[in-house]
């Protein structure tokens, strides 16, 4: 085999954005990270939300149903003959 292929392990400290340390080992000297297991919400089973600027309500008013009273066909078809110009009166 040959000598010095494979990379050398170090023991580390990985560090979180949550506060959480824990030790693993790595070729790295020093690992951080933005989510790990105590803080990810497919491992607490908690959801957060992150609003930015009021995007989610923004999102549901632009696209929440309107609920407006359908009108009848016959003021649509009255409406229809007022705007359509009649042929005799050419």
């Amino acid at each position: 085999m040959k000598e010095k292929l494979h990379p050398e392990l170090h023991e580390v400290k990985v560090h979180c954005a949550c506060g959480n340390e824990f030790m693993t080992r790595s070729t790295k000297k020093e690992l951080r990270v933005e989510v790990c297991s105590n803080c990810h919400p497919f491992f607490t089973g908690k959801q957060r939300l992150m609003d930015a600027e009021g995007r989610v309500e923004k999102f549901n008013r632009k696209y929440a149903k309107k609920e407006t009273p359908a009108a009848p066909a016959e003021v649509l078809t009255e409406a229809a003959a007022e705007t359509t110009p009649s042929i005799t009166e050419a």
